[in-house]
């Protein structure tokens, strides 16, 4: 018995099969039913799903397309759970060949009479393409750009009779090549976005057939461009929407980082002024001030920190600890006379609040008495004993 089915057929018969291999849920396809009810007549459990897929990817290259926009909509963390993109699959087919075609050697120097050869075999070419012979129109396309390989319409011809056999990666690596070679090849960009279209990146296919139409318009390329408009359209509304929530997340982020600063210094604002209010509370520092200090209220306090010198003279621990002791006891300034540092701090305290009342002999004004001035007699001195 002969087989009712040419090679081309038989061709996208068993790339279908590696599709059901390799994705079971797309015989749940309604376009399908015919074929499952005759696998379920031959005894053949089908594997349930338990949502019916309105995407029924027909090739890896499309799972991967597919998958590339599932990845972007899953960027929005806080949205919405995920939802599909519902394409029109129609047409989208699988291929599995390689595009291991020779591209003939870029280093070679090409002579007259190279192109002449190359001319010859090409019109040969277009004779066996005509009669539809696609595996000899394809040697002698590769016959005349091993003489040629600097000619870009050899390479888009090429890859024309790839698509005709539906060895889409072959098509595209010829067409990529030719447009390498000539830009605005008119024929490379249609039949590479015919490829791109079959193989379902639609988004690829809308470029390339516009690209082809703004060289040179075509009836058959504008007609490809209709079939894929409308899905590269919504790939396209979708992308926009995904740039769109992104940037309203990194607005939001934005903002709630401008509000967590603006908490912290409101937050470092009321430490200070608690710490300054803690700061009033200790000796020296509260209203009325210790004896023989005069009064020290919060305005004082506040003057105290914005005077540089003060400031500093405070910040230095030594001066801060005699201050705090003459402070709580003005007595204790005799402890201090012979300390340059500290006599100058207590003085500067003085001029700048006027503390205290008439110095003690030998003492500090505002700071109660002293040890006796230098040079002053000793109490036997004074009542006259030798």
């Amino acid at each position: 018995m002969s087989c009712p089915f040419n090679e081309e057929q038989l061709s996208q018969l068993k790339a279908f099969v590696e599709i059901c291999k390799a994705q079971p849920q797309i015989l749940q396809h309604p376009k399908l039913s015919f074929f499952r009810d005759y696998l379920v007549t031959l005894g053949v459990i089908l594997p349930e799903v338990a949502q019916e897929n309105k995407e029924f990817a027909a090739s890896g290259d499309n799972s991967s397309a597919n998958a590339d926009v599932k990845a972007e909509m899953s960027t929005e963390e806080e949205s919405e759970p995920e939802s599909d993109v519902e394409l029109d699959m129609e047409g989208v087919i699988a291929d599995t060949s390689e595009a291991n075609q020779d591209m003939g050697d870029d280093s070679k120097e090409v002579t007259d009479e190279d192109r002449d050869l190359s001319d010859q075999k090409r019109s040969e070419a277009m004779q066996a393409f005509s009669e539809q012979k696609y595996d000899e129109a394809i040697a002698l396309y590769t016959e005349a750009i091993k003489l040629n390989s600097q000619s870009a319409l050899l390479f888009a011809k090429r890859g024309q009779v790839f698509l005709k056999q539906n060895k889409l990666h072959a098509c595209i690596k010829d067409c990529t090549k030719a447009l390498e070679l000539n830009c605005d090849s008119a024929a490379a960009y249609k039949f590479r976005g015919r490829a791109y279209s079959l193989l379902g990146k639609f988004e690829e296919a809308s470029h390339d057939l516009c690209e082809s139409l703004k060289i040179d318009y075509d009836d058959q390329a504008n007609e490809w461009f209709s079939l894929v408009k409308p899905n590269a359209e919504k790939l396209r509304q979708h992308k926009l929407s995904v740039q769109r929530k992104k940037e309203e997340k990194e607005h939001r982020e934005k903002l709630h980082r401008a509000r967590k600063a603006q908490e912290a210094r409101a937050k470092a604002a009321e430490e200070q002024a608690q710490a300054q209010s803690q700061s009033q509370s200790q000796p020296g520092f509260r209203s009325g001030g210790p004896p023989g200090m005069g009064s020290f209220d919060s305005a004082d306090f506040y003057k105290l920190l914005s005077d540089p010198d003060l400031f500093a003279a405070l910040k230095d621990p030594e001066t801060s600890a005699a201050f705090y002791d003459v402070s709580s006891n003005p007595a204790n300034f005799v402890k201090y006379q012979n300390n340059p540092k500290v006599l100058a701090a207590l003085e500067l305290l003085k001029s700048k609040f006027g503390m205290g009342g008439g110095a003690a002999p030998g003492g500090f004004g505002g700071f109660g008495g002293g040890a006796p001035p230098t040079g002053a007699k000793n109490a036997d001195d004074d009542v006259g004993l030798d």
